[in-house]
């Protein structure tokens, strides 16, 4: 089972100098994956307990469009196991001009990580 959702980063989500993006919104955006994960396989949201490893491998700046993946790859009587992939999928055109973007022809693994939901027992809705 697969999730997968694309957002373009505003200047809102810019934290840092040269309107570099906080790695925590790769973070906030694998949460909403894992959200929809576990309500098609479970019926519930479910509950983020931990990453087990996160690797930030390339910069996200306002105006990229990031396309987040998910994957459940394990699943417990409770747990869920997940594996996550952020890619940069375009990015603006500055030096062409201010609404310049190009589709990027490879696109750029900015951020990936694994970890563990849970959704009680009592909450499951859905048969494994």
């Amino acid at each position: 089972m697969k999730s997968l959702i694309r957002v373009r980063m505003s200047a809102h989500d810019a934290h840092y100098g040269g309107g570099l993006v906080d790695g925590a919104k790769m973070l906030q955006l694998f949460g909403d994956v894992a959200t929809e994960l576990l309500i098609i396989n479970d019926g519930d949201e479910g509950l983020f307990v931990a990453y087990d490893s996160v690797e930030f491998l390339a910069p996200v700046y306002a105006g990229d469009f990031i396309e987040a993946t998910g994957t459940i790859t394990n699943v417990g009587s409770s747990s869920r196991k997940m594996t996550f992939e952020a890619r940069k999928v375009i990015a603006p055109r500055a030096d062409i001009s201010d609404s310049a973007a190009d589709v990027l022809e490879e696109p750029i693994v900015v951020c990936r990580a694994s970890g563990t939901c849970v959704v009680p027992k009592k909450n499951q809705r859905r048969p494994l």
